[in-house]
């Protein structure tokens, strides 16, 4: 068939094994290379003999990386379709990861790590560009908590599955296969996913992108949902295990094994993520409203990780990865509410702010944990952590209650408008009643 037909509708178990499957490994994929260096960090620092600050800046290459090229990925989605697209992006990545397999010194490393993350930027917008032609809008908070939920697996695979496989391979051995695999993906999709008709006529602009930002959702989820994002990605994918190891001091082992349970726990998180923003829509209860309740329990926890809450430090540590899955519901809200044509180039909006929100997080925790001597074991003191986790829930307060006084100011006109509507039906009914 030719790749400007359009091709017929498919079943629901059709677009499962042909568009979700496919697109969903790449995703997988995608998420297993942004975390891995959670579990690789003792094994990079001991090789490269990294700083903090060092660390932070090679593994948050990936999110500079990849928000650069958030803008031209996200029109080349909405011109050309996401299966040609993967193919090109997935191949890049494939060959960052083998340059980071045979790189020798920090830099070459740096660079490397970004290559992955250019040939990654379009994983998660490809899936939901080709989710989101084939299935109608009412279900895609849903699919799309299942895509978190795979992207989830690929994390949780980035922790004990990475640690079981050290022992029979380095480090560099390991990008070397995630190399192949990354190869391989791109080529699945090229073969298995279904051919859609291009969009035709003129090219999407810069511009046409940078008017999504002009929206008034796009507006307000953002300044809820973003800053709280980028925290869970920076975070998570490097800083909550070298947190367990400095502060609370577990072994590598148990630092893998409680990483395994924070990732694995996003499955479960992004599910009923899905499945609440549903539930609440049909009793006509805004997206927004669900995100907000996750993001005030998402700070919580941050606070408490301040605060150095010792009863149960393993605990926190699957907490924070656990309700940090909230956030992800930002991408089916603006979805929702904007055109199934714009819906490549606003999951590229959203992904240029929270990847380049994740790369100041990510580089600048570090930088301020590298404020503190280590101790002779290498370890940071507990006093570093806590301020920048401080500075992370400050940062993230304003949007929290900016949203709140809105809710509040929105719920005001509300209430007197049903008072009105009462009294005028009681007027109407009363003057039925009423003898003539």
């Amino acid at each position: 068939m030719d790749a400007d037909q359009t091709t017929p509708r498919l079943s629901g178990v059709a677009v499962f094994f042909y568009v979700f499957l496919p697109f969903a490994l790449g995703h997988y994929l995608s998420s297993l290379l942004r975390n891995v260096n959670a579990v690789l960090a003792p094994q990079l620092v001991g090789a490269l003999a990294l700083t903090p600050g060092q660390l932070g800046l090679l593994t948050s290459a990936f999110f500079f990386a990849f928000a650069l090229v958030q803008l031209p990925v996200g029109i080349a989605l909405d011109r050309y379709g996401p299966r040609k697209v993967q193919l090109v992006l997935m191949f890049l990545a494939a060959s960052g990861a083998w340059m980071f397999g045979h790189g020798h010194s920090f830099a070459q490393l740096v660079v490397a790590r970004a290559i992955i993350g250019l040939g990654l930027g379009g994983c998660f917008m490809s899936a939901v560009k080709a989710i989101s032609i084939w299935i109608s809008p009412k279900k895609l908070p849903s699919v799309q908590g299942y895509l978190i939920a795979v992207g989830g697996l690929g994390a949780a695979s980035s922790t004990m599955p990475v640690r079981a496989l050290l022992q029979h391979t380095d480090w560099r051995g390991l990008f070397i296969l995630l190399a192949v695999l990354s190869a391989c993906s791109g080529l699945l999709i090229w073969l298995v996913s279904p051919r859609s008709k291009p969009q035709g006529g003129k090219a999407p602009t810069v511009r046409s992108v940078l008017d999504v930002y002009r929206t008034p959702a796009f507006r307000n989820t953002i300044s809820l949902v973003l800053l709280p994002h980028a925290v869970f990605f920076g975070i998570q994918g490097l800083w909550i295990g070298r947190w367990l190891s400095d502060v609370a001091r577990f072994p590598e082992s148990a630092v893998a094994y409680l990483l395994y349970m924070g990732m694995a726990s996003v499955i479960f998180g992004a599910i009923a993520v899905g499945m609440i923003t549903e539930w609440a829509g049909r009793r006509g209860i805004r997206s927004l409203d669900v995100a907000a309740v996750g993001v005030a329990l998402f700070v919580i926890v941050q606070a408490l990780l301040v605060i150095g809450y010792k009863p149960s430090l393993q605990t926190l540590s699957v907490l924070f990865t656990l309700v940090g899955t909230i956030t992800g519901i930002e991408y089916a809200i603006v979805a929702q509410s904007l055109p199934r044509e714009l819906t490549g180039r606003a999951a590229t909006c959203l992904n240029l702010l929270i990847f380049i929100g994740a790369f100041l997080v990510q580089a600048g925790f570090g930088q301020v944990v590298g404020f503190w001597r280590p101790d002779l074991l290498g370890h940071y003191p507990a006093q570093a952590y806590r301020v920048a986790f401080g500075v992370l829930v400050l940062l993230q307060l304003p949007g929290l209650i900016r949203y709140y006084l809105d809710f509040l100011r929105r719920r005001r006109p509300v209430k007197c408008g049903i008072a009105l509507l009462a009294e005028k039906e009681e007027y109407e009914i009363g003057t039925l009643r009423s003898p003539r």
